[in-house]
């Protein structure tokens, strides 16, 4: 017999969230603006692997599990895909006609009341700056009625990166910044939509680099760090 959605969920909690708690150095602002029960719909800027788990955790001090919206691949790797499905992660097929499916699924879940997060880039920044947003976040929260919450997330992209060697330490500061839903009216037009989500996003970001505690030491590579209250969200023509 299959171990059950609680089971997993509560398994993973064990193994990750202690880490999550003691290892990073966390700073949460506006926390209330997720509320403890009904559909809500996250929607963060990504700049680390981990930001599925810090927005998790986020997510739980407020009561709530969250339900992803994950590329499809990663459901086919040995290990993570049977612990996506057991905890009922959403897989979207990126760029083809059955990513309509995971809408589908994103919409179901709201109606059930549940929280579902979704990153509107569709992959991690390489210059740490909110990219373009996919339309689909706009999309879901046009088909479901249910506002956008956006997040912006800092910190553990110095500890795992795209394209770096990890840094595993402790004490790392991790900000998160909880902005005001974003509502999307059933007659707007997606990508008017999306550019809107994507600006409450970098707003967010800026937040969070304006509050994060810690600065590069004398000496050290700079590369994560971006100026306090700085973030372009990218809302060029064809976002």
């Amino acid at each position: 017999m299959l171990p059950s959605v609680d089971a997993v969920y509560s398994a993973a909690k064990v193994v990750f969230y202690p880490g999550l708690r003691y290892g990073l150095r966390w700073t949460v602002e506006g926390i209330e603006r997720i509320p403890r029960e009904g559909p809500v719909i996250l929607a963060s800027n990504h700049v680390s692997y981990l930001d599925p788990l810090t927005l998790a955790w986020v997510a739980d001090r407020r009561g709530r599990r969250v339900r992803f919206l994950a590329k499809a691949e990663l459901f086919d790797k040995p290990g993570l895909g049977p612990l996506l499905r057991s905890v009922r992660q959403i897989p979207v097929q990126r760029g083809s006609a059955d990513a309509a499916h995971a809408l589908d699924a994103a919409v179901d879940a709201l109606a059930r009341g549940e929280c579902v997060a979704v990153f509107p880039e569709g992959t991690i920044s390489p210059d740490l700056e909110p990219m373009p947003g996919k339309s689909g976040t706009a999309r879901l929260a046009r088909a479901s009625g249910v506002p956008v919450t956006p997040v912006g997330l800092w910190g553990t992209h110095r500890i795992l990166f795209k394209g770096r060697r990890p840094s595993w330490r402790w004490g790392v500061a991790q900000a998160a910044v909880v902005g005001e839903p974003v509502a999307v009216a059933p007659d707007e037009h997606v990508r008017d939509a999306t550019r809107r989500i994507m600006a409450s996003i970098a707003r967010c970001v800026a937040r969070a680099r304006e509050i994060y505690p810690q600065r590069p030491a004398p000496g050290e590579d700079a590369w994560w760090w971006r100026e306090p209250g700085s973030a372009t969200a990218g809302l060029r023509e064809g976002a």
